[in-house]
């Protein structure tokens, strides 16, 4: 699933269509809400397909700003705090296990899971030889959910250089 952005009157090639997948989108829209509220504000759902979006003179006061933040560094800081934050997320229980390291469901059973011989670095790790979990890979807690969502420098400007040729654009 992805949000697929297009622009209302665009002016180039580039202001027709910007695309994220959900993975790259989410963290692009919260930094769009925290960072520039007044603007972002006018965009009435940032997280839905429903065609939500900005005018063409709020879609270039937003990618000036942008634009703006990347080149004073502002955009570089938000993304090492977040791989800062990130890295301090603790570990989720595996819901699929519930925490046991051992997927014995009917799905775990069917794909032989409770069987199947751990690599000697989890072994050593989780204390047993055998038994996983292709959520967690036999340890009993996965890393933080939020860890799969990416953020770039590189991504906000091309959203940026987006915004700038879009004429407005939509959601959908």
């Amino acid at each position: 699933m992805g949000m697929d952005v297009y622009g209302l009157t665009a002016k180039t090639e580039k202001g027709n269509y910007f695309r994220n997948n959900v993975w790259w989108w989410r963290p692009l829209a919260f930094f769009i809400e925290e960072t520039y509220p007044d603007i972002a504000i006018k965009c009435e759902d940032w997280h839905s397909n429903s065609g939500c979006g900005l005018g063409e003179a709020d879609s270039m006061v937003l990618g000036k700003m942008i634009f703006n933040d990347i080149a004073d560094g502002t955009v570089k800081r938000y993304q090492d705090a977040r791989l800062i934050g990130l890295s301090e997320l603790p570990r989720e229980d595996c819901s699929l296990c519930g925490t046991t390291g051992m997927r014995t469901d009917e799905v775990g059973v069917e794909h032989g899971m409770p069987n199947k011989e751990l690599p000697p670095e989890i072994a050593i790790l989780v204390g047993r030889t055998h038994g996983t979990c292709n959520a967690c890979n036999g340890i009993g807690s996965r890393e933080n959910w939020e860890l799969s969502y990416d953020f770039s420098v590189e991504n906000v400007q091309e959203f940026a250089e987006f915004l700038m040729e879009c004429g407005g654009f939509q959601i959908c």
